[in-house]
């Protein structure tokens, strides 16, 4: 797999390292394009991220020119436990000062999932303002991994995973009994950046597979992910880093190509 790998020792320094990148890209877009545009990602992994980024790794960050959206979403209403929304809510932008209209969610407590996909697509368009054929370039996507090594609700085996001619995608998961919305994977595979962070050791063996195993992206989908501008980023920590066959320099984040 093309990308970089970067260790880090454990989850707390990954969360410092992975706010660092996320303020640089930040920075670095508004200085091009007046705004920048992320899709975050619920789940444990990153909760460590947001809490620094409410915090001291968070001043300075032009929130006023920030758009956030969401790579996946559970079909539960935003004060639900399981939304991703809430969770990044409680954990971050409740705390900052970004404009409400700069906050995307995906509506998880429509009925219809269908029709949920549907409205978000329609905001995607309109916010970067597509045309019928065209994808969203947003500028960091940040994507975790489980252990079945699936990315944002983008399943083994799943339909989900050919979707071509929508941006957003309405995918039953038989082995959770629920319905979830996701981006396509051509609309992660249009961003300008997307970046991995992946902790824990119960990661290890699939992280193992998924950069150093043959290809198989109907398996491994978080394989699929392969942005058109080679920009792709592993952020780790050591415990799910364990099980890589080449030795990774591990001072905090040293990058190494894979």
């Amino acid at each position: 797999m093309s990308g970089e790998l970067r260790v880090f020792p454990d989850a707390a320094a990954l969360a410092r390292g992975a706010a660092d990148e996320l303020r640089r890209r930040a920075t670095a877009a508004v200085a091009a394009t007046g705004r920048f545009s992320v899709a975050l990602s619920g789940g444990g992994t990153p909760r460590l991220l947001y809490r620094e980024l409410a915090g001291d790794a968070g001043r300075g960050l032009p929130w006023d020119r920030t758009h956030v959206f969401w790579g996946d979403e559970r079909l539960v209403p935003p004060e639900h436990p399981d939304s991703n929304y809430g969770e990044v809510w409680r954990e971050l932008l409740g705390k900052v000062p970004i404009p409400p209209g700069n906050i995307h969610r995906m509506r998880g407590e429509d009925p219809d999932p269908t029709c949920a996909a549907a409205d978000y697509d329609g905001e995607l368009r309109r916010v970067f303002d597509l045309g019928p054929a065209e994808r969203p370039r947003i500028d960091l996507v940040l994507l975790g991994m489980g252990a079945d090594g699936h990315t944002a609700s983008l399943f083994p085996g799943s339909a989900a995973l050919d979707t071509r001619d929508r941006l957003v995608a309405s995918t039953f998961v038989p082995r959770l009994g629920a319905w979830r919305l996701t981006l396509a994977l051509p609309v992660l595979n249009a961003a300008a950046c997307v970046l991995f962070l992946v902790s824990g050791a119960d990661k290890a063996e699939t992280l193992a597979r998924v950069l150093e195993g043959p290809s198989l992206p109907r398996e491994l989908p978080a394989q699929a992910v392969q942005p058109a501008s080679d920009d792709l980023l592993w952020l780790v920590d050591a415990a799910a880093a364990r099980a890589l066959r080449f030795t990774a320099r591990r001072n905090g984040g040293d990058p190494r190509g894979v």
